[in-house]
């Protein structure tokens, strides 16, 4: 896999603002040929740069009106039992495996703080090998793709 040029940063720096932009319209704000941008699209899809598309929503609009944070420190030796466990939750939007004090954290959304202690109290401090958690609201999220570089 060759490193990304500054034409393939730009192609994906357009696609995570606008998945569903055209290849047209790709290759006009580019500035580049379209058979340029299909090869270079196709080449970052090939080579694993580029591994799907999504929707970007409003969690608030969709219901989700209480986003937060929850550390876990789980067992150890016990990442894919949690992991397993943890992905089958409809609530849980990201988590990632973290070096420090805790060893996982969960990007979580629910419809409100009851729901939300529901979630935290009786769905992932009773899960198996899940020793304690520390839950921090979200007040406001920041979102700026222009700061986004890829390398």
């Amino acid at each position: 896999m060759a490193a990304l040029d500054e034409t393939d940063r730009r192609i994906v720096k357009e696609l995570r603002a606008d998945g569903r932009l055209s290849m047209r319209a790709l290759a006009e704000r580019l500035h580049i040929s379209r058979a340029a941008v299909y090869s270079r699209v196709d080449r970052l899809h090939r080579d694993g740069v580029i591994t799907g598309y999504s929707a970007v929503i409003d969690p608030e609009r969709a219901g989700l009106g209480i986003s937060a944070y929850v550390y876990l420190k789980i067992s150890q030796h016990s990442w894919q039992a949690v992991r397993k466990r943890v992905l089958e939750i409809p609530e849980v939007w990201h988590g990632a495996l973290v070096s420090g004090e805790h060893d996982i954290v969960l990007l979580v959304r629910a419809p409100d703080a009851s729901s939300l202690r529901q979630l935290v109290l009786h769905r992932l401090q009773t899960m198996p090998d899940v020793l304690s958690s520390h839950t921090v609201l979200i007040l406001d999220e920041l979102h700026s793709l222009e700061s986004i570089d890829v390398n």
